[in-house]
């Protein structure tokens, strides 16, 4: 008999902007999308938290923790290794540099993630179900180690995004490839690192792209088509067309904040959830994965060899 193969289809950057936000609720009300994060050092954030809780909570709502756009939640003095002059932090090209060069302090990274944590909290009355880190820098040591000290405290762990890819997807799904590969290559040693903190995740990732070919209406099919594994998270950033994102998120002229509303329809399309379906896939909420795998091992356990 063939296995169960659960999918988490997890929208990235809730908060980030007004239109972004109600996108995502919509596609939650069509029961295509099992969770998003939250950004909460957005200043959108408050404000799409309580879109969410007057749309009945009906997704599951994580953490992402950011380095990347926008202010600290701490003032800025106490984290001068992360941010520029103005008190904002780094671009991610920047910041990589310096992790690179270990000019950040690890010391600051924790401190700012668990003011974050402590602000999602706040947020929303509960701890986050499911985290990934914005722009993926979990995949840096001294990131990813940062993350994990903070999540050590939370009881049960929460579902943590592991950013790897199989060769079937990575050779066999255009799109990003270098960027993918680095990725690949630095993220199969952090999500080595996550299991063994306990912390519950998914066997492969799929989604990263280039902006242009989410144009392409057989995007995210040729994914969900073509990963392996039992439990798969799909990520995606989609939402409304969105001003305020302008020089915050990209430009109208980079193709960023259109991309959004193109994964929106895609998304809505039926083809997608056939294909889902036809793949063989359950929908999933990330809170969901820890029960699965205890049940899993709890069967290893108990049926003779």
């Amino acid at each position: 008999m063939a296995e169960d193969r659960y999918l988490i289809v997890t929208a990235d950057d809730f908060g980030i902007g007004p239109a972004t936000s109600r996108g995502i609720l919509e596609l939650a009300d069509r029961g295509v999308i099992t969770a998003t994060v939250l950004l909460v050092n957005s200043p959108h954030a408050e404000s799409s938290v309580r879109a969410w809780k007057q749309s009945g909570k009906r997704l599951e709502l994580g953490w992402h923790p950011c380095l990347t756009i926008d202010c600290p939640v701490l003032p800025p003095e106490r984290i001068p290794s992360l941010v520029d002059s103005r008190g904002a932090f780094l671009s991610l090209g920047r910041l990589m540099k310096k992790l690179v060069f270990g000019i950040v302090r690890p010391a600051e990274i924790e401190a700012e993630f668990s003011a974050q944590y402590d602000r999602f909290r706040q947020l929303t009355g509960n701890e986050p179900f499911v985290v990934n880190t914005h722009h993926h820098i979990q995949i840096f040591s001294a990131v990813g180690a940062a993350l994990r000290g903070v999540l050590h405290r939370q009881t049960p762990k929460p579902y943590v995004r592991r950013i790897r890819e199989s060769s079937r997807t990575l050779f066999g799904v255009r799109g990003a490839r270098p960027k993918r590969l680095f990725l690949n290559h630095l993220g199969r040693g952090q999500a080595r690192r996550q299991a063994r903190a306990g912390l519950p995740g998914n066997d492969f990732l799929a989604g990263i792209t280039d902006p242009m070919l989410v144009s392409d209406p057989e995007f995210f099919v040729r994914w969900i088509r073509r990963v392996p594994g039992r439990i798969v998270e799909l990520t995606c950033h989609p939402g409304h067309l969105d001003a305020t994102l302008v020089g915050r998120d990209g430009s109208f002229e980079d193709g960023q904040i259109h991309r959004r509303a193109r994964e929106w329809d895609l998304l809505r399309m039926p083809s997608f959830s056939r294909t889902v379906e036809s793949a063989g896939f359950r929908l999933l909420r990330p809170s969901q994965v820890a029960g699965i795998l205890q049940r899993e091992e709890l069967t290893r356990r108990t049926i003779p060899a």
